[in-house]
């Protein structure tokens, strides 16, 4: 619709029908202009022939063209709302159905296989959305990747939120991450309960004591999977297996002033496992830490061992004893009782 067809139009519905010639004559149109403002009007239903005389163009109202126009599409959008609405209400029917057949299946099956990753990052959301009392992570590696924080940032606090108790379990690394500690401090603060050791098995997602996700093995080829461990004595099995290193845990309180006997810890984690014959890049991934980090921690424990090499290293070792602290045993005839009791006055 331009200003000539609305001209046309004003000037059809004044004269009551639409002549082309008095109209063309009336706005000084051209044979050509008045046929297109014909056709435009038409089109748009603003004209319509007269009954009996097809031959002769009436003027609509606009409210009557705007319903002869859409009318139909908008009966069609009404009909495929009642039809969204409908099979809606159908499907949802069958939630009650659903998660009671999941629940059989559940107590049938001890554990599923999952390798797709997109279904996999949708059964632990939706778990984790219908926890009720617990939601437990063990989280080995060192420091996460800010993008996965931010998600766990969101997922924490509203577990939180619904009086979930949310207990974090991380490797010490992740006490000189800036990301991990700003997380850390946050969730924190919302009333989740996190601690640190120098090493851990492996990821680890437990829902309720109920549920239990672990990470699949053995993929070279992929992006690992998960298990999905329901069987009621196995996962009784890993939540005592989760206990114990929450209790081997120290908390993590990221504004509380540092101590040295994290450091210690992690210099004997560091000295067992060069004694066990590790490299320094496997010592650096079971420990969470980079391999430059490692090396320092290597650099600096040779220093304080005044040794040149790490033959040297081993033998002064042996001979301080260091490698017994390590291990958990006494030194130079302790009695056992008092090893005990020094470690436990250091926990």
């Amino acid at each position: 619709m331009d200003e000539r067809a609305i001209a046309a139009y004003r000037a059809a519905v004044r004269a009551g029908q639409f002549a082309p010639q008095d109209i063309a004559a009336t706005l000084g149109l051209t044979p050509e202009e008045t046929e297109r403002i014909s056709r435009t009007l038409l089109g748009l239903r603003l004209l319509h022939p007269v009954p009996g005389d097809r031959d002769t163009l009436a003027p609509a109202s606009p409210d009557a063209a705007a319903a002869d126009l859409v009318g139909p599409a908008e009966q069609r959008i009404r009909e495929l709302q009642q039809s969204v609405s409908g099979t809606r209400s159908s499907l949802l029917s069958l939630l009650p159905v659903y998660f009671e057949s999941r629940r059989s299946r559940n107590r049938m099956e001890a554990f599923d296989v999952i390798t797709n990753i997109s279904v996999l990052e949708v059964m632990i959301e939706d778990f984790g959305s219908r926890c009720q009392t617990q939601a437990l992570t063990v989280q080995p590696g060192g420091p996460r990747p800010p993008h996965l924080l931010e998600g766990a940032r969101r997922r924490t606090l509203e577990r939180l939120a619904r009086g979930i108790r949310v207990e974090h379990l991380y490797q010490h690394t992740v006490r000189s991450d800036p990301a991990s500690t700003a997380y850390i401090r946050e969730v924190s603060a919302a009333g989740a309960e996190v601690r640190t050791t120098d090493q851990l098995i492996d990821r680890m997602i437990i829902y309720d004591r109920e549920i239990v996700f672990l990470p699949e093995q053995g993929e070279l080829d992929r992006r690992p999977g998960a298990i999905v461990v329901r069987e009621p004595t196995l996962v009784a099995f890993l939540c005592k297996l989760y206990d114990q290193q929450w209790a081997r845990g120290t908390v993590f309180e990221p504004d509380a002033e540092e101590t040295t006997a994290i450091a210690d810890d992690v210099k004997r984690s560091i000295i067992k496992l060069m004694a066990q014959g590790y490299k320094d890049e496997m010592v650096a991934r079971r420990l969470g830490m980079s391999v430059r980090t490692c090396r320092r921690h290597i650099a600096e424990i040779m220093d304080d061992l005044d040794a040149t090499s790490r033959f040297q290293a081993g033998a002064n070792v042996a001979l301080s004893g260091a490698l017994d602290e390590a291990a958990g045993r006494p030194h130079h005839g302790e009695p056992q009782g008092a090893a005990v009791g020094r470690e436990g006055a250091g926990a």
